[in-house]
């Protein structure tokens, strides 16, 4: 029976191709776009001249290129990103888009876009973060040019990191027949699950945008991961002119493989509307068979198991990219922390483009989904002249139908340190009600929360109206456990230990608080914290004895564009400095701006991830100048013990305190003080009394050569696809020269471009799009992206005094 369904529907899908019948077509807006900033009078008619506007391809991101005002607002990057800007394509619209219903689908515009077709407004949207849709069915003009033209304006946007510029995520426009799966019109749930069998619920709204009732077959068809057709059902609806009708069936499917973070296996649905033998629609949903729980004394369980989340907080920039989303640049973000030990990630704190959902389906990585920031201060809406009811509905509507979907998300959160919502100020509890309610009616499947910060406020009991307490830093849900016990915990964001990667102060802070004032970088000791925050060893032994909570989410992963903590505008003025010394990017980051670890990445990789072998020292080993005087080492490693060796001397063997009231004792191995002399330092980690592995640092000589190690070196023809290639300096005996600083210079043969560079110092005002770039502690990175033309491409790194070096990259 399943053979014949499937050579059915593959008959039919054959059939609607040959017959011509274009049921579905997708057009990503990429190319021909031409882009300016400044007030532009007239420029929404289509006789508008722009030939002198610049030539773009979307996503766009209008103030990544700079320059840096080194006198402007740190936490939101010191770059210029409040204006205003304008965008104008010439789209062709094929002349059989006659009788056809026309969508344009955006991903997110920052910020408040509105929207022109052939010179007729179609609509507008008031949250840059979240996707939308418009219809322009009334305003094409098929079979000719047609004007699309977007304004947007960043003035009236308010942020607390850099927030991007422009039309930041890719546009579609969607062309389907008058009866159709309507936008994001689907929605699967698995609300029985067994060992031999799923229940698979999926509600389907059809819209008939025709003037004529309409009665329709709905074939659903689930596939495997294989490709293989493992379950059919069809059903007849009768839908209403100029109406939409929402058609569920459930489907049960035998022996599910579920989705699991170690095997995430995807189904697809394809949705097949038909009208007699003519189809009318096809449209795929992808989802997974999956469980989620959580317990008040255990946890978070996935699919009947508990699964401690080993989480970490992600902005939505990617660096020297700015706001601009690439696919690829978020699955090496995903990679990177993936091999860290993460297994969760929390997009802080806006709703993220739609393919960061795609890719932790498709990678097994838990997402903890939030929609807003904070209200107060710096805000996502105006209270001011915006009803948050209809705010609320339309944007929480949108980012829930996008993505409800994905397996991958287990939690909905409804914002982050909203101190007017968790201390009740101005209705501050309706407004939480009002956006629970909203969460709950287009998906009552997951658990929801709102993050909170302010330990007092949990005697409100606002924690009444969501189901998971979530709280940022220091042990802070004490009381709300205390006060709701039957709740799980989760420690939304922990850690905060600022470092900047490469740099070393050999005097160990006295305090967490206490910050260089003259070199305006943090020491990479990791023992650095605002004062709100704490050290990584103090989340990991915080768990351990909390057992209720289900793990926690560092902020962050990656360093990103803006909040320079501690290094911001106000410390400047405190100290006496200006706004000129204030820092532009984080100092959060796991790894930093460009994605190259820093050591605190081995700290967690010896905890998070166990059962491979963890061995690293810091600092570096080239201290001229300080011959005898004693040199702080730590060594982070899976390990339990480890042996430290000087030029072949042993300095002993020293273990984790697994008991020590001291978290830094538990999970790392110090030597508070080394006597330096220059050499080899080599450390030995054993584990239940065997050796497991060994690192071996060398004290380098002169920065002798360039070295280019990319991290992918065949890429797609596909004019998006990156690979990202380390820059670092050597000596003359292949000993990584950790102080270099070199400017070096790149030289680009074959089809490709530069997309950005950088070095991850986050004082540094070089510009993130040139062909040079300075080391930074010996490291920088390159970030080349592939055109449309197959075929090698050379790329040559050179500098003043060094041997230069060369790859070649393989596009195809």
């Amino acid at each position: 029976m399943k053979s014949i369904n499937l050579l059915l529907f593959s008959f039919l899908c054959i059939s609607a191709y040959l017959n011509g019948q274009e049921n579905r077509e997708v057009t990503i807006l990429k190319d021909h776009w031409k882009f300016t900033k400044g007030t532009h009078n007239g420029a929404i008619q289509p006789d508008f001249n722009d030939s002198d506007w610049q030539s773009i391809s979307l996503p766009h991101d209008w103030a990544i290129s700079g320059p840096f005002i080194k006198g402007g607002d740190g936490p939101t990057g010191k770059l210029p990103w409040k204006d205003e800007g304008w965008y104008r394509n010439k789209i062709h619209v094929p002349q059989h888009y006659k009788g056809k219903q026309v969508y344009l689908l955006f991903d997110g515009i920052m910020a408040f876009p509105k929207v022109y077709f052939n010179g007729a407004f179609v609509g507008e949207w008031d949250y840059g973060y979240n996707s939308f849709y418009l219809d322009i069915t009334d305003f094409i003009i098929p079979g000719s040019e047609n004007t699309l033209t977007i304004q947007v304006d960043t003035r009236k946007h308010d942020s607390r990191w850099y927030p991007g510029a422009g039309i930041y995520r890719k546009i579609s426009m969607i062309a389907v027949n008058p009866v159709h799966v309507d936008i994001w019109g689907t929605y699967v749930t698995t609300p029985i699950i067994k060992p031999s069998y799923a229940d698979v619920r999926i509600m389907t709204q059809v819209r008939n945008a025709s003037g004529a009732e309409e009665k329709i077959q709905i074939q659903q068809t689930i596939f495997n991961q294989e490709g293989k057709l493992v379950a059919t059902k069809e059903s007849t609806a009768l839908v209403r002119a100029s109406s939409a009708k929402e058609v569920e069936v459930t489907i049960p499917l035998t022996s599910p493989r579920k989705w699991d973070i170690s095997d995430p296996h995807l189904y697809t649905l394809t949705t097949t509307i038909k009208k007699g033998k003519e189809i009318l629609d096809v449209y795929n949903t992808t989802f997974g068979v999956r469980s989620i729980a959580f317990t008040a004394d255990d946890g978070f369980h996935l699919n009947g198991r508990r699964v401690q989340l080993k989480g970490v907080n992600l902005h939505h920039d990617h660096g020297p990219l700015g706001a601009v989303f690439n696919k690829r640049a978020m699955e090496r973000q995903l990679e990177i922390m993936k091999s860290m030990g993460v297994n969760a990630i929390r997009t802080s704190h806006n709703t993220p483009a739609p393919e960061v959902m795609e890719l932790c389906d498709r990678m097994g990585i838990l997402v903890f989904s939030e929609v807003f920031d904070k209200y107060d201060g710096k805000m996502d809406f105006d209270p001011e002249i915006t009803n948050f009811d209809e705010f609320s509905q339309r944007n929480i509507k949108n980012y829930i139908l996008r993505d409800r979907n994905h397996p991958s998300i287990f939690i909905w959160s409804v914002g982050n340190e909203i101190g007017d919502v968790s201390w009740n100020i101005d209705n501050g509890f309706h407004r939480l009600h009002t956006m629970l309610n909203y969460v709950n009616k287009y998906d009552p499947t997951r658990p929801t929360t709102l993050v909170c910060d302010s330990e007092a406020s949990a005697a409100l009991r606002h924690f009444d109206y969501y189901d998971v307490h979530n709280w940022n830093y220091g042990r802070r849900y004490t009381l709300a456990r205390k006060l709701e016990p039957n709740k799980s915990v989760i420690i939304s964001e922990s850690s905060s230990t600022v470092s900047t990667r490469g740099y070393y102060d050999l005097n160990l802070p006295k305090t967490k608080t206490d910050f260089s004032k003259t070199t305006l970088q943090v020491s990479s000791y990791d023992l650095n914290a605002p004062a709100w925050a704490e050290m990584p060893d103090d989340d990991f032994m915080w768990q351990e004895e909390d057992s209720y909570v289900a793990g926690e989410f560092v902020w962050t992963g990656f360093d990103y564009l803006g909040e320079p903590t501690p290094y911001h505008n106000d410390w400047a003025k405190e100290n006496g400095l200006t706004d000129a010394h204030a820092s532009y990017s984080s100092y959060f980051g796991i790894v930093d701006l460009v994605g190259i670890p820093k050591d605190r990445y081995y700290l967690y990789k010896s905890y998070w991830n166990p059962d491979q072998t963890t061995v690293h020292i810091l600092p570096h080993w080239n201290w001229e100048g300080k011959e005898g005087t004693s040199i702080p080492v730590f060594v982070y490693t899976n390990g339990d013990c480890v042996e430290l060796f000087l030029n072949g001397k042993s300095l002993g063997k020293r273990c984790k305190n697994p008991t020590s009231t001291i978290a830094t004792q538990r999970y790392r191995i110090l030597w508070d003080s080394v006597e330096y002399a220059p050499g080899e330092l080599k450390a030995v980690a054993y584990k239940e009394g065997s050796v497991i592995g060994e690192q071996v640092l060398k004290t380098a000589g002169e920065a002798y050569q360039l070295r280019l190690s990319p991290d992918r070196k065949v890429i797609k023809s596909d004019g998006e696809d990156l690979t990202y290639i380390l820059i670092e300096a050597f000596d003359k005996n292949g000993n990584p020269q950790p102080l270099a600083d070199h400017q070096v210079q790149f030289e680009i043969k074959g089809e490709a471009v530069i997309k950005g560079v950088g070095n991850g110092n986050p004082r540094s005002y070089e510009p993130f799009q040139a062909s040079t770039v300075r080391l930074f502690y010996g490291k920088a990175m390159l970030i080349l992206g592939s055109q449309y033309s197959e075929g090698k491409v050379t790329v040559k790194a050179s500098s003043e005094g060094l041997k230069s070096a060369t790859t070649i990259i393989t596009i195809e």
